[in-house]
């Protein structure tokens, strides 16, 4: 971290760089292609530990053999198999998948429950997954979605010091209001690919890096005018 930077109040900084975010990512959405609650709850079970551009590769496919939770829990699992295999784990998922659309048909009338205790009482969904499905099929916020971008992007700007995804949700959802907890999710993952690669963080370019506790900025040289490139 620069000697030149002195960072605001954690709460500040995270209402900052949320503001910021708005701003250089307002169209931001979610990535998945869906047309229904449980269309986007199996593409977000399809996507862990794979792209969500993988992901779009295959539902296309996937939801135009099985398109609600009836079909989906009444298909050959073999088949179900095949359509995913190439998000990985194809297995699980696939598994995961049909469990979760017959209890969809057996306890929730066919259609996706709207509570997070439902949600993640179905097989394959965490907070993650449910978080992601509240928001963007019911316009409900009720938690913070952790992916691998929140998760990293958090600890580096310093609004967490935990790892496992619940503690570091508690630590956002205090800092956020709820009304905005899925918008940081979302456009954090956008700067994430855009700016933040996890391989190479392009710090110098990155108009977060004055709220940033592990920004590292180019120096500059002690006979040069200070540098407004992070400040923006």
């Amino acid at each position: 971290m620069s000697s030149r930077r002195k960072l605001l109040p954690k709460k500040k900084r995270a209402l900052e760089a949320l503001s910021r975010l708005k701003q250089l990512y307002p169209d931001a959405t979610c990535s998945l292609t869906y047309e229904t609650p449980v269309q986007l709850l199996i593409a977000t079970i399809l996507s862990a530990q794979c792209t969500d551009e993988r992901v779009n590769m295959v539902t296309p496919a996937l939801f135009d053999r099985f398109p609600d939770a009836h079909a989906m829990a009444e298909a050959d699992l073999a088949e179900i198999e095949q359509l995913v295999k190439s998000t990985g784990f194809y297995r699980n998922k696939a598994k995961n998948i049909q469990n979760a659309c017959r209890k969809i048909v057996t306890d929730f009338g066919g259609e996706v429950p709207q509570t997070m205790e439902e949600l993640t009482s179905l097989p394959g969904a965490a907070r993650k997954t449910a978080n992601v499905v509240l928001a963007h099929a019911f316009g409900i916020n009720a938690g913070v979605t952790v992916d691998t971008h929140v998760k990293r992007l958090s600890r580096l700007m310093g609004f967490t010091k935990h790892t496992d995804p619940k503690k570091i949700e508690q630590d956002l959802m205090k800092l956020i209001p709820q009304v905005d907890w899925e918008n940081w999710s979302i456009r954090l993952i956008y700067h994430g690919r855009a700016v933040c690669n996890a391989r190479k963080p392009d710090c110098d370019r990155c108009q977060l890096a004055d709220l940033c506790a592990s920004a590292k900025l180019t120096p500059v040289p002690n006979d040069a005018e200070p540098s407004t490139t992070s400040a923006r």
